[in-house]
């Protein structure tokens, strides 16, 4: 049969979004430096929208529990993360050291906190290994050459030091403005500028160059630490419990110029976009870290299971909604930034056993290892026993599993000898 041409008339179903709901999911998923961006180049396109400087009050919010000197030292019972030590060990089999120089090296190594700062002074060091203070600041200072740069500082000013040093020949004006940290965190910019003999903007720049180093440049080897950048939310611990608050220093301040013909509209529609992702963002960051306070308090062995639609059904939105505003966020607090994603975590073990999280589970063998016996390290079976014991039975391929994910050698590479 011949095949002819026919005219048929069907329907069918599309999804059609507005440009504005474009720009709405846009605006989930963007973090403080994606926001920037897309409004940047908004206001470029639309001139009734203006972006001036954040707004002032809590700027630099990162820096604030260094500048005051209120965060309390580490615990030194709670070694070094692991894959910290491991790189830094690492490093020093590398250089093959003579053996009074690798013992100087390990000992510096040991003394490692959590931040990558050195936790002892070094008169102490030298004097628990018999070693002349002077060896021992010699070999300091190779080690302060190890990636990343500010490890092995005694100090925040050498922990930026160390940074400025490593992008090549440091500006004077910024070795300056590190030496007066107390200035910055005044925000004394115009005394700064006079005492430096520049005009404000250098000021400026060296400030914004302080903001993208790291002061915990060990921090980064936590599973949950986010790279250094500007924080969405800022978490602090107060004498009422936990807060949570939008970093508003890391965005700039919107406005909308009357009398700009037809753009004030879009403008105005923009600003509200953004006032609903920020309160989304605040909602979300809220409930998460509402639900993970152990985990603020003594960290990643603390965090509960907890899943993105258990968020969503507490804030009565869709999960897909909760998935886009932790996408690439992040929120500061005083163990260093953590990714808000990395705060979910599946449940392990039965509805009978205790409420273990693959995170927290994760967490406790990176301890575990790290208290260790060198001599005789944990084999995998082993860091298996030892979480099972906790409630969630652990097979020995899925303590290989979490070893492996945090950069932990095997057993065999672990073991010191003598």
């Amino acid at each position: 049969m011949d095949a002819k041409p026919r005219i048929a008339v069907t329907t069918s179903q599309r999804l059609h979004l507005s440009l504005a709901l474009q720009s709405s999911l846009r605006l989930l998923k963007a973090d403080a430096a994606g926001l920037t961006r897309y409004l940047e180049e908004q206001a470029a396109e639309n001139p009734a929208l203006q972006l001036g400087p954040p707004p002032p009050g809590d700027w630099l919010p990162r820096w604030d529990s260094m500048f005051r000197g209120a965060e309390p030292p580490p615990d030194r019972a709670e070694a070094a993360p692991p894959s910290l030590l491991a790189h830094v060990i690492g490093w020093i089999d590398r250089q093959s050291l003579p053996p009074a120089e690798a013992r100087i090296a390990l000992a510096l190594a040991e003394a490692l906190e959590p931040s990558g700062w050195l936790g002892s002074p070094l008169p102490r060091i030298a004097k628990d290994i018999a070693t002349p203070l002077a060896q021992v600041e010699a070999v300091l200072a190779r080690l302060q050459t190890i990636e990343p740069a500010g490890l092995f500082a005694r100090s925040l000013s050498e922990c930026l030091r160390l940074q400025a040093r490593a992008e090549g020949d440091p500006d004077p004006v910024l070795l300056g403005v590190i030496d007066h940290l107390d200035l910055v965190a005044t925000g004394d910019i115009p005394r700064l500028a006079r005492k430096f003999g520049v005009p404000e903007p250098a000021i400026t720049r060296a400030i914004r160059a302080i903001r993208a180093m790291n002061p915990k440049p060990g921090a980064q080897f936590d599973h949950l630490a986010a790279p250094i950048r500007e924080p969405d939310l800022i978490a602090r611990r107060g004498d009422l419990g936990w807060t949570v608050a939008l970093n508003r220093s890391a965005l700039p301040s919107l406005s909308v110029t009357p009398g700009r013909g037809g753009g004030q509209g879009p403008a105005r529609a923009l600003l509200r976009l953004v006032e609903a992702r920020n309160t989304t963002l605040l909602r979300v960051g809220q409930e998460i870290l509402r639900r993970q306070e152990a985990a603020l308090d003594h960290g990643p062995a603390r965090l509960i299971p907890l899943t993105m639609a258990e968020v969503a059904a507490a804030l009565d939105l869709h999960e897909s909604t909760v998935s886009r505003v932790v996408s690439g966020t992040s929120v500061d607090t005083p163990r260093g930034t953590l990714w808000l994603r990395g705060l979910f975590s599946a449940r392990r073990g039965g509805e009978e056993a205790p409420a273990l999280s693959a995170a927290a589970l994760r967490a406790r063998l990176a301890d575990l290892v790290a208290r260790e016996d060198r001599r005789h390290p944990l084999t995998d079976e082993a860091l298996a026993r030892a979480l099972s014991a906790e409630g969630a039975i652990i097979a020995r391929r899925t303590a290989a599993k979490y070893r492996e994910m945090q950069g932990i050698p095997a057993a065999h590479r672990r073991r010191q000898r003598g």
